[in-house]
């Protein structure tokens, strides 16, 4: 076998715990290696215990300072993460929630800022659940406190806790929304648990309790969509043609004249009837006034994540409410997740790109592309400058090299596009030389 063979793509095959033996013998032999993995340890742990102790001080301090701890504590459990930590970070996630969560009913969170913070924090505590799955059965526990015994946050999916969950846990909750549908009547527990129960559906793949539940619900037409999507994603074609079929034919039936009616304030009456970023941002102003913002937020904002996932506009329309309240990280979370469009994602790229230059590369990329589709020079100016713009983001990420790849594939590609290739030399972008065979 030749010294230069790659190994990578084989050790990629290798589970962790072959990989962990492997690397343990070597670092036996190896003292190098060995007081590397030490001080990367050490390092892990050291970080984890000023997490710990900047919580421990946080509380003491005022909003903006509280905000600012609270987010060198995320960033570190994000970078913990990313790197593939084997340290069991769930502790310290869940406590970073449970401790924003407790902050919130004590302060005046006007800037959302502080609110933002949980939000991440609940996103990284899914992450580390199911990195290192807890006990399910306490998870469980935990989401059912916060779902029907919570102040109204922190906003919980269950598809991010579902493989953590598994089976126990998932059967724990299912029993207990199963005890409050029976026992509820109406009021907001009952609201949650039908909302949980729709989740438990999606989760459990379970397509025909899902129709069901979506089916009960008074005819509108995102709820049909939604069930035509369900329907489509579990390759029940025949029968999501037949509903998309009768839904039209039921919107025909319920349309009727105009009528002009007296205008009447923004309430959450009219955004449960045309939910979007205006309505939930008129709601937000007019229960804030009154103090009950915190508590409409949760269900208002679940709406909107709803309609999100079942399409490009609306999944903008959520973008435009979570910037709307100045929730700028909450907002490229929603776009990627839920894929907005390409014109929300750049606004929001250009901004991100400051403090997080790697995420939005595949944006600029996107957009580059989208551009040359069009044929025609203005485009192609648009491009080149675009390509400006992500060389600029890909020095700051530390990845000058990868654009000078990226670009000498690109002008590759379309190298019998001349005005293209014109308008990146004008942009004063040196094209790397073609690499001879």
């Amino acid at each position: 076998m030749s010294s230069t063979t790659d190994l990578r793509p084989y050790l990629r095959t290798l589970d962790a715990e072959t990989l962990a033996d492997l690397l343990h013998a070597q670092a036996e032999r190896d003292p190098v290696l060995r007081q590397s993995l030490e001080n990367r340890f050490v390092t892990q742990g050291s970080d984890l215990a000023e997490a710990h102790r900047l919580l421990d001080t946080a509380v003491l301090a005022g909003n903006v300072e509280y905000a600012a701890k609270v987010g060198s504590v995320l960033d570190t459990l994000q970078r913990l993460l990313d790197a593939g930590s084997r340290a069991d970070l769930a502790p310290l996630a869940r406590r970073t929630v449970d401790d924003i969560s407790e902050m919130l009913e004590q302060i005046d969170d006007a800037s959302g800022e502080v609110a933002d913070r949980l939000d991440r924090a609940v996103e990284l505590y899914a992450r580390a659940c199911v990195a290192r799955p807890p006990d399910p059965e306490s998870l469980a526990n935990w989401i059912l406190e916060v779902e029907f015994d919570g102040p109204g946050w922190p906003a919980i999916e269950l598809a991010d806790f579902a493989s953590a969950l598994g089976d126990k846990g998932i059967a724990r909750i299912k029993s207990t929304v199963d005890t409050v549908l029976a026992e509820q009547p109406s009021g907001v527990k009952r609201e949650t648990a039908e909302r949980l129960r729709e989740e438990l559906a999606e989760v459990s793949g379970d397509v025909d309790a899902l129709v069901a539940i979506l089916a009960a619900k008074p005819p509108r037409v995102d709820v049909s969509l939604k069930i035509v999507r369900v329907l489509r994603a579990a390759g029940r074609h025949s029968e999501a043609i037949a509903h998309a079929a009768r839904a039209l034919t039921h919107d025909k039936k319920e349309e009727a004249p105009p009528v002009e009616e007296e205008p009447v304030p923004l309430s959450r009456k009219e955004f449960d009837e045309k939910p979007g970023a205006a309505t939930y941002l008129a709601l937000r102003e007019e229960t804030r006034e009154t103090g009950r913002w915190v508590a409409q937020r949760k269900t208002a904002l679940a709406r909107l994540r709803e309609l999100a996932a079942g399409g490009t506009e609306a999944a903008d329309e959520l973008v435009r409410a979570l910037l709307g309240e100045d929730r700028a990280d909450e907002a490229w979370r929603a776009a990627v997740r839920f894929e907005a469009s390409l014109a929300v994602r750049v606004e929001l790229a250009d901004s991100r790109s400051v403090a997080h230059p790697a995420e939005t590369i595949p944006v600029y990329r996107d957009h580059v592309e989208e551009l040359i589709t069009h044929r025609d020079p203005n485009s192609y100016r648009e491009a080149a400058r675009q390509l400006r713009k992500l060389r600029t983001v890909h020095k700051k990420a530390g990845t000058a090299e990868e654009f000078s790849s990226y670009l000498g594939n690109l002008v590759e590609i379309h190298k019998r596009k001349t005005r293209l290739i014109a308008e990146v030399k004008a942009a004063r972008i040196a094209i790397p030389k073609p690499v001879k065979a």
